[in-house]
């Protein structure tokens, strides 16, 4: 197996640049892992194609303003800084992907907030930073003088494809996000309204909520030929009693475990015992899934497309 064997041609083109409106009238294709695709429909239909007793499981991590515009403290000159996860010190210290890098270098000082068009105007917040380390990924290890107003001047982050600013920053949200921690959409879900929920529920189908921060390594392609050389990051992750309860009473009972997106799919997988039932708990994963992979939690997968030479793709490619 081959990273190239995961390639294809993707025409900027054809990447749509605002999303589809209502949510749920995005297309929808049904694969059948033992025929190939046996439908193509419109999302709002899919509990057409689940039966009562399914169990549907979403990750509910919402995206946070991790992308910090400013300048650079000695010459003035404009910074972008997307913030991946606190780093392990702490003290207000982040691991962040930076540019232009030439700006920033081990000991330089930036301001964020300050013409970055991101609440500036509105609340003229400024936070200094510093940047500590170079990690050898190219990404940096920045600390801020008060990372508790980060918030009040970042914006989400856009998936690296998306150009186009959207009118509503919601719109990049699911509509049962909950729990901050993601610097990029668990982006599945984003096809669901609250009506659809309801008639999932209405149908008989059961719904569970997990939480498992995505990061920005999602987007990051393989680089090595040799897929098994590729590095995961990990990403926190926290399932609750009665989520795990809902899992192995499925898994028990015969019924389907539906995940809504990978990411969700990688934590059930690695929460699983052999015989598909889950615990509760919460800790960090770094699963990469490949083709050969035996699953053990899930039956059903709901996804978008993916990248060439992603993980993502890798992995549903495994269960396909």
């Amino acid at each position: 197996m081959r990273t190239s064997d995961f390639d294809y041609p993707l025409p900027e083109e054809l990447i749509a640049q605002t999303p589809a409106e209502p949510r749920d009238s995005s297309r929808l294709m049904v694969l059948d892992r033992r025929g190939g695709v046996s439908a193509q429909d419109v999302f709002r239909n899919l509990p057409d194609y689940l039966r009562a007793g399914d169990l549907l499981v979403f990750n509910d991590s919402r995206v946070f303003p991790a992308r910090l515009r400013g300048r650079s403290a000695a010459s003035g000159g404009g910074v972008e800084l997307l913030l991946l996860s606190p780093a392990p010190d702490g003290g207000g210290a982040w691991r962040a992907l930076v540019k232009p890098g030439r700006r920033m270098r081990e000991g330089a000082e930036f301001i964020v907030g300050d013409g970055g068009g991101d609440g500036d105007e509105e609340g003229g917040v400024r936070v200094r930073g510093t940047v500590l380390a170079l990690e050898e990924s190219g990404a940096r290890v920045v600390r801020f003088d008060d990372d508790s107003r980060l918030r009040e001047i970042g914006a989400a982050p856009l998936p690296p494809y998306i150009r186009q600013k959207p009118d509503d920053p919601e719109r990049y949200q699911t509509v049962y996000a909950k729990t901050e921690g993601s610097v990029a959409a668990p982006t599945a879900g984003l096809h669901f309204t609250r009506a659809l929920m309801d008639a999932l529920a209405d149908m008989g189908a059961g719904i569970a909520f997990v939480t498992l921060h995505v990061g920005w390594d999602s987007f990051n392609p393989v680089r090595s030929e040799d897929p098994s050389e590729h590095r995961m990051h990990s990403e926190f992750w926290e399932i609750s009693e009665s989520a795990a309860s809902a899992v192995s009473g499925a898994k028990a009972d015969g019924r389907r475990v539906i995940s809504v997106g990978t990411t969700a799919a990688r934590l059930l997988e690695n929460a699983a015992a052999e015989d598909g039932s889950i615990a509760a708990g919460s800790g960090w994963v770094d699963l990469f899934i490949t083709p050969g992979y035996r699953f053990r939690a899930i039956d059903g997968l709901i996804t978008n497309f993916h990248l060439p030479k992603s993980t993502l793709l890798m992995l549903v490619s495994a269960f396909a």
